[in-house]
């Protein structure tokens, strides 16, 4: 009897995926401060690798995939009643992680230069909106 040895690459590829998400999914979310929801952080470079290298390839797929799931269970979740809450935990929350992460960050959010960044910029535009 021959082994199929590529079912069990994938299914080692698939566990090893899992284990490695697993931290990043079910960790707490940890309450943000009053920064508009600012962290910060000072990632270490070897974070910055094996986040660019490993969980963000790895968020693309997850949002991708809970976009799909999203789609195929839609009709149920419309019946249901609670499509927008079944986005937010299929799409929204993998891609937040995704994009909006820092990198090598374990808090998704923006960091405080960029919310003071912001904070600037939008009072420069009111500077000049104001007729002299």
């Amino acid at each position: 009897m021959k082994v199929k040895t590529r079912g069990g690459r994938v299914g080692a590829a698939f566990l090893a995926c899992w284990l490695l998400l697993s931290q990043s999914l079910w960790a707490a979310e940890h309450v943000m401060s009053t920064q508009g929801g600012a962290v910060d952080e000072n990632p270490h470079w070897f974070a910055m690798l094996g986040d660019f290298f490993v969980a963000r390839p790895i968020g693309l797929v997850m949002t991708a995939g809970g976009s799909v799931l999203w789609l195929v269970g839609l009709p149920f979740t419309l019946a249901a009643g609670n499509a927008q809450e079944a986005a937010e935990t299929l799409i929204l929350g993998p891609a937040e992680e995704t994009f909006v992460r820092c990198l090598g960050c374990r808090q998704s959010g923006y960091t405080y230069k960029d919310v003071e960044l912001n904070r600037q910029r939008r009072e420069a535009q009111q500077q000049e909106q104001l007729p002299e």
